[in-house]
């Protein structure tokens, strides 16, 4: 498990986070959410013991990961713009980490490289962007490490990369003790990937919840009602997030499991209804809202 408890830290008097707790559990995928500027990088480094919190404290497995080999020794982190020796080819770099992790398996990682079809000759400094990241990825699977700290991830990889990539993160969580932090400013890119999901805002923790308990208790309703009366009463029974009206037609986020808003609206005098999942994205401009954060237009534009 890895625990970050009021992280804090500045960088020329300008605060970059302020007190960010956050619980990531074993085996699960965490996808840490965020504008650029929100603070998700220094965040990941700090977990990494790449940076020293100015307070607070970061734990992996209950040991402070900060100047400390055995915490370091259970996570590999991938920067966003991942830093590779001059003029080493691939072939160099998984010696290297081999010297660094003890369970780096050389083996897959030659087998990776030739699937993802990168040469282990070439000069890393000649490949692209996506291909270098392609790189980073596969050796931070390949150190075999509990804990994979992923800054934005995805950026860089092709449509068809990333379901690869996605592909192979499930893959590696079946076969053995992996956990997968990621950080991205794309909610769309972790809705089919993650397990929990935290939002961080100018530095601190806006939100952090399990996605699974968050699709279940928050739905779309969509209804016309035979009556502005029953409109009231029914209104009146559940608690709503969010109500639009285009016309007769009534759209509503409310609070509540699918069954028992069916069971609400199926009572009710209605002339159409039904009740829909809500996107990741949907739910959290639907839980920002509530705290008063136009988080549609920090995060989607």
């Amino acid at each position: 498990m890895i625990e970050c408890k009021n992280l804090t830290k500045s960088f020329d008097g300008i605060r970059a986070v302020k007190s960010v707790s956050v619980t990531i559990k074993e085996n699960t995928v965490f996808g840490l959410v965020g504008t650029n500027g929100a603070g998700k990088s220094t965040v990941l480094r700090m977990m990494a013991g790449v940076l020293k919190p100015d307070e607070g404290v970061a734990l992996v497995d209950n040991m402070p990961v900060y100047d400390n080999v055995h915490a370091k020794a259970r996570l590999f982190f991938i920067a966003d713009d991942p830093y590779f020796f001059p003029n080493a080819s691939p072939r160099d770099m998984g010696r290297y980490y081999s010297s660094v992790y003890r369970g780096f398996d050389l083996e897959r990682y030659d087998l990776y490289l030739n699937r993802f079809r990168l040469d282990s000759r070439r000069r890393i400094s000649t490949f692209s962007k996506g291909m270098k990241k392609q790189l980073s990825i596969i050796a931070g699977l390949c150190a075999r490490t509990r804990y994979l700290l992923c800054d934005e991830t995805f950026d860089g990889l092709d449509p068809v990369m990333r379901q690869g990539v996605k592909s192979i993160f499930a893959r590696e969580m079946e076969e053995r003790d992996f956990t997968p932090v990621i950080a991205s400013h794309n909610l769309r890119e972790l809705e089919d990937i993650c397990d929990h999901v935290g939002l961080l805002h100018e530095g601190g923790v806006l939100l952090s919840r399990d996605l699974e308990e968050m699709k279940c208790n928050i739905q779309k309703i969509q209804c016309v009602f035979a009556s502005a009366e029953e409109e009231q009463r029914v209104l009146n029974q559940i608690t709503i997030v969010k109500s639009e009206r285009r016309g007769s037609l009534l759209t509503l986020t409310a609070r509540g499991s699918r069954e028992e808003l069916i069971a609400v609206f199926a009572a009710a005098d209605t002339l159409f209804y039904e009740v829909l999942p809500l996107s990741l994205e949907e739910i959290f401009i639907s839980e920002t809202e509530v705290f008063g954060y136009d988080i549609k237009k920090l995060i989607f534009g």
